[in-house]
């Protein structure tokens, strides 16, 4: 019966080691900045794939690319292409003219306010 009793002890320290051991690895995988650090190496690692997969998909349709930065150039200079357009076809269109400047419009001088008398308070 000792020879059961002190297998058994044994066993429980054992096991106890090994739960103990267990939570000190839980607890130092769940500390926050560790979190924070497998987290930011997980974003590095997907936004470098998806980096490869949008070069591999340009590379494999040159035309499209293009079109599509064409498309995106044009939007962003719309205000320029529209007012030169519009001066082209209303025939202020001369190439060694300068651009008309807009009419500066000075601020206006806020209202001075009446210091209150002591009579009106």
């Amino acid at each position: 019966m000792t020879v059961d009793l002190t297998s058994a002890r044994r066993e429980a320290d054992a096991a106890r080691s090994r739960l103990f051991a267990t939570a000190s690895e839980l607890q130092e995988r769940l500390r926050p900045g560790n979190l924070a650090s497998n987290a930011w190496e997980g974003v590095k690692e997907k936004s470098g794939e998806l980096a490869d997969d949008a070069m591999q998909a340009a590379k494999s349709r040159p035309v499209a690319v293009s079109a599509v930065l064409a498309a995106f150039t044009l939007f962003l200079a719309r205000a320029p292409i529209k007012s030169a357009v519009t001066s082209l076809i209303s025939g202020g269109g001369d190439e060694d003219s300068e651009p008309a400047e807009a009419p500066r419009v000075e601020p206006k001088k806020p209202a001075r306010r009446r210091r209150a008398s002591r009579n009106e308070e």
